[in-house]
């Protein structure tokens, strides 16, 4: 080939080359303007948010299509609505009202929804669902330190569920509560899963509560690695006085399941005898004085395990927490605790309590909670409570 050939070979290829360039160029300007020049809004429905709230508020709207959406009867939203913004100091932004922000709020919580259907339900940018999530989270979490407590710390009246029934009364007259744990489902990272998880083979956080015999939470502490043996963490509980846990008077007590020890104030049943409900319903009738006492004690504590069980249906964020941080999972589950007691005490007829109200064997086991029983030591149960249990068991 002589030269004046490879030069022209040669300055083909030079101009094949800029044209490419060019042509390169231009397809990044077009890619750039598309995503950055020219962006098309994405959140443009008319149906927003604020107008579908609006349309379930409404007393023309079948109530029910609001109480499956939220979790709770418009009464009681618009009552919570009012005392986040009284007492708590919730407050709305410029576009968006305090309504439709609780409103997102128990959406999420109830149907346990990802951010991209909430962007899509409110019509919000991703950013601002998560924004006001956490905000509304916070003041439902501070409503919680006042709710979730007694209402008398000195538990000088007989609860009605015993006062009432003579199955309980008057042996368990001086009887405040029951004590319980769950699990949780917990997303957490990959270095720190080992202590998460428990005998369900997911992470999961281990967390204790208290009950009265109305199904309200009157103590909480989430949060614990689902590892985490109840004993520990219950004496944790009662040893720590920054965590103010209600301890129970002189001559008063907790009912606990065998899981627990039981110090002075914790009524355990008897081990290595029958025990849940569903043992006797499907059995003979009980035999002996153990037997009697424990379809008591399990009839009586079986008012947590049904508390439990409201919870996490009402709550489906509970079956399958998102991966938000940790410690934002942990404020979840008081949120839901809060929100339960506050349904509890101010819904004239709740759906999810007239259910187990009308059935109390409807929750009598909770499915997620996978607490072992019976690994407290025998030495664990102090001398006066072992005397109480008998007395009660031979007066029953």
């Amino acid at each position: 080939m002589d030269d004046s050939s490879e030069r022209e070979n040669h300055e083909k290829d030079e101009e094949e080359y800029w044209q490419l360039c060019v042509a390169a160029h231009t397809c990044g300007v077009s890619v750039y303007q598309s995503i950055y020049g020219e962006k098309i809004p994405c959140m443009t429905s008319s149906y927003t948010g604020n107008a579908w709230l609006r349309e379930l508020m409404d007393i023309d709207t079948n109530p029910e299509r609001f109480y499956q959406m939220f979790r709770m009867d418009r009464i009681v939203f618009n009552n919570l609505m009012n005392d986040l913004v009284t007492r708590y100091g919730l407050k709305g932004t410029r576009n968006i009202d305090v309504a439709e922000m609780l409103g997102l709020f128990l959406h999420i919580l109830g149907h346990n929804i990802g951010n991209r259907l909430a962007q899509e339900r409110f019509q919000h940018s991703g950013e601002t669902i998560s924004r006001l999530f956490s905000l509304v989270l916070d003041k439902v979490c501070e409503m919680g330190a006042n709710l979730i407590q007694p209402s008398d710390r000195q538990f000088k009246e007989v609860p009605k569920k015993i006062r009432n029934n003579t199955r309980f009364f008057p042996q368990f007259k001086d009887c405040i509560g029951a004590i319980d744990g769950t699990h949780i489902p917990a997303v957490v990272p990959t270095s720190e899963q080992l202590r998460f998880i428990g005998r369900k083979g997911i992470p999961t956080q281990n967390v204790m509560a208290v009950c009265n015999f109305n199904m309200e939470f009157t103590y909480v502490w989430a949060g614990w690695e689902g590892t985490a043996h109840d004993t520990r963490i219950f004496y944790e509980a009662i040893r720590r006085h920054d965590l103010q846990f209600p301890h129970p008077p002189k001559g008063k007590y907790y009912l606990v399941d065998a899981g627990y020890p039981n110090p002075t104030g914790y009524l355990g049943p008897y081990k290595e005898v029958r025990y849940h409900l569903p043992e006797f319903q499907r059995g003979p009738q009980p035999t002996g004085y153990k037997e009697v006492f424990n379809r008591a004690h399990s009839s009586l504590r079986s008012e947590i395990e049904r508390a439990f069980g409201v919870l996490k249906k009402k709550w489906k964020i509970l079956k399958g927490m998102p991966s938000y941080p940790y410690t934002k999972q942990v404020k979840i589950v008081i949120a839901t605790m809060a929100l339960h007691n506050y349904i509890r005490r101010n819904a004239l007829n709740d759906t999810h309590f007239a259910r187990v109200d009308l059935d109390p064997n409807l929750y009598t086991i909770d499915p997620d909670n996978v607490n072992g029983e019976g690994n407290a030591s025998n030495d664990d149960v102090a001398s006066d409570m072992a005397c109480l249990r008998d007395q009660i068991a031979m007066h029953l």
